[in-house]
């Protein structure tokens, strides 16, 4: 079950990276100076994202919880 630890870890650890990217991308597009219409599409790609992000986060966390458990 050490192994399930590790891919956990690494798999929550990519979505720590798109996370970061998000917040990356948003203040890119905030920086832009775009139309309030513009901004708004941006944005709304970037939720799409980060909740896509927060997904294989958790997703990650719960394999090393589960590794741990079986352990």
């Amino acid at each position: 079950m050490e192994a399930l630890i590790w891919i956990g870890a690494a798999v929550s650890l990519c979505g720590l990276g798109g996370l970061v990217a998000c917040i990356v991308m948003a203040m890119k597009a905030r920086a832009a100076g775009l139309g309030d219409d513009a901004l708004r599409a941006r944005l709304k790609r970037v939720v799409a994202l980060n909740f896509a992000a927060l997904m294989i986060s958790a997703l990650g966390l719960m394999s090393v919880v589960l590794g741990i458990i079986l352990g």
